[in-house]
């Protein structure tokens, strides 16, 4: 490069050139070099592309993430409701595969998701904002 006239650059760790508001290319440890008869650059290195809505939307989607069954009840003492679940529940009148969806849906027991539906009179949606609101 320097037979073409081109001064090597040093210190730079990274490179962004933006395509959009939201698109960026990023060079990360490029080589550059300047030309010495204009504002000419040329670099060289590994190009990659950051989408800024998609990493937006990725930070967005793990602050509403529920929190597991593991963090809502101590591993140590088992609660009153885990007691009361461990019933068996007479589940006449109530489909199975609607009690596995509230079951997956709510993260409850499969006693405490026939509860709900019995109470909502079969309603999937009304059962599981029951559980989960």
């Amino acid at each position: 490069m320097e037979k073409l006239g081109m001064k090597a650059i040093t210190g730079v760790s990274r490179v962004t050139i933006k395509q959009s508001k939201t698109v960026t290319f990023v060079l990360s440890k490029p080589d550059v070099f300047k030309s010495s008869h204009s504002e000419t650059y040329v670099m060289f290195g590994v190009v990659k592309m950051e989408d800024m809505d998609a990493q937006l939307l990725t930070e967005a989607a793990g602050q509403f993430k529920a929190p597991g069954p593991s963090s809502v009840i101590s591993k140590g003492e088992p609660s009153v409701a885990a007691a009361q679940d461990d019933k068996e529940v007479d589940e006449t009148g109530v489909d199975y595969k609607d009690v596995e969806v509230v079951m997956m849906q709510a993260s409850v027991s499969r006693s405490r998701a026939v509860k709900a539906l019995k109470a909502a009179d079969g309603d999937i949606v009304s059962a599981i904002m029951e559980l989960t609101y």
